[in-house]
């Protein structure tokens, strides 16, 4: 078992690099199935999603090469199955990228339902609605999602819900379809432009994408080519914020600004330094912090998978803020791992209040999720102390080199492995 301990304290300063973004990755890899021919994909990030699913399109059949840490060539043309590792796909959100992918290609898919992070229900009705739209028979019985169609034809898709996942499935399900698709309601996150460009690149025709209404022409082939996956907008919000919180000066490289707009407002309002150039942002943070309001929702507004990491900065605030989760369900786990750690924070639905403190001070704490655990490792680096963060393999899944980023700046942060329970007993 391994976990991550942070000496708190030490403000992060230098300048820091942002990966390839994971939630275009982990489906722009999927999308590879639907490419008859080499697909070269660069500033692909090193994380365990991306491992899960490399390690799953080979196991199906693929042929992936490594051409350096960040650049991938996948042919997809010989695939052996349409059933892919059912312990694989259980471990991450994004398997259910495999279901339209694999639909749209062999009109034939079968795939374990997701797993990832327990952020609340998150039902598949939207994606099966997409699906059937266009002429597929799909069934969720016995931890399986299967789907089959004898052909694909497009579709008007109006989502009752705006959802990241059900637009990106539905895309991967038409690109291949007869006649023209239209998903109306649809989400409009950067990594949904993103794949919808791959697609493109590899002779799609889909227009709309970053609107709330998409329309995708069916063609009947797509050819192999190259594509560089956008940085993370994520991965640099979550700096952005270590930064603020540890009183830094951070040069944060390889950013889409506009991608950030949302975050930089809010670190604005709460006192943060923020100038951007053109492909770089720098945070610098000197003065007090102020209370602020917070909503997530879906793009351009506030990101909720930035939520946790704002709820630690608002801790060290003057006053009092709020959070209004406007997505998720449970996205409050990680409040009981703050409140170890001094914080003062109260839930109430999916509203957070959140009374500003002088200085968190060190614990033993856990990720519970994903982002949540990117929260606990700002938490560590703000508290006075030594403190102890496990379950960190919700952190590596999406999280590129986070310990020797940090590092770089500054950061007294390492990874260390000690034995669990069972070695234990072993060794006794």
């Amino acid at each position: 078992m391994e976990k991550y301990v942070i000496n708190g304290g030490h403000r992060l300063c230098g300048q820091v690099t942002i990966s390839g973004a994971k939630n275009a990755a982990v489906a722009i890899l999927p999308a590879t199935l639907l490419v008859d021919g080499v697909c070269r994909i660069e500033n692909v990030p090193h994380i365990s999603d991306v491992d899960h699913i490399i390690s799953i399109l080979a196991e199906m059949g693929a042929s992936v090469k490594t051409v350096n840490k960040y650049t991938l060539e996948i042919d997809c043309s010989h695939i052996t199955t349409h059933v892919p590792s059912v312990e694989r796909a259980r471990k991450m959100r994004a398997s259910y990228y495999l279901v339209g992918a694999l639909l749209g290609r062999y009109h034939e898919a079968r795939v374990s339902l997701p797993g990832g992070c327990d952020l609340g229900p998150r039902p598949i009705d939207q994606h099966q609605k997409g699906m059937r739209a266009l002429g597929a028979e799909v069934k969720v019985e016995h931890g399986m999602i299967t789907a089959r169609a004898q052909e694909l034809v497009g579709d008007s898709i109006y989502l009752d819900v705006v959802s990241v996942g059900a637009t990106i499935n539905i895309m991967l399900a038409a690109v291949l379809a007869k006649g023209r698709t239209v998903i109306e309601n649809a989400a409009r996150e950067p990594h949904i432009v993103d794949v919808a460009n791959f697609l493109n690149a590899m002779g799609a025709d889909i227009r709309g994408a970053g609107t709330d209404t998409i329309k995708i022409t069916g063609v009947e082939r797509m050819r192999g080519g190259s594509y560089a996956i956008i940085p993370d907008q994520i991965e640099a919000g979550t700096y952005m914020v270590a930064a603020a919180a540890t009183g830094g000066n951070v040069l944060i490289r390889n950013v889409i600004t506009k991608h950030m707009e949302s975050i930089t407002a809010k670190l604005e309002e709460i006192g943060v330094e923020v100038t951007e150039f053109d492909e770089s942002i720098r945070i610098r943070s000197e003065g007090p912090l102020h209370a602020v309001k917070i909503k997530t929702q879906p793009y351009p507004g506030f990101p909720t998978d930035m939520q946790p990491q704002m709820a630690v900065l608002l801790s060290l605030a003057q006053g009092t803020s709020i959070i209004n989760e406007g997505v998720w369900d449970n996205r409050y786990r990680y409040v009981d791992e703050l409140k170890l750690m001094s914080a003062n924070l109260t839930v109430d639905g999916k509203i957070c209040v959140i009374e500003g403190v002088d200085h968190l001070t060190a614990a033993k704490i856990k990720a519970c999720d994903l982002r949540a655990g990117a929260a606990m490792i700002i938490a560590g680096l703000a508290a006075r102390g030594t403190t102890e963060i496990e379950d960190i393999y919700h952190i590596e899944r999406g999280y590129e080199d986070v310990v020797e980023k940090l590092r770089a700046l500054g950061a007294d942060i390492r990874r260390i492995s000690r034995p669990d329970e069972s070695e234990l007993e072993k060794a006794n």
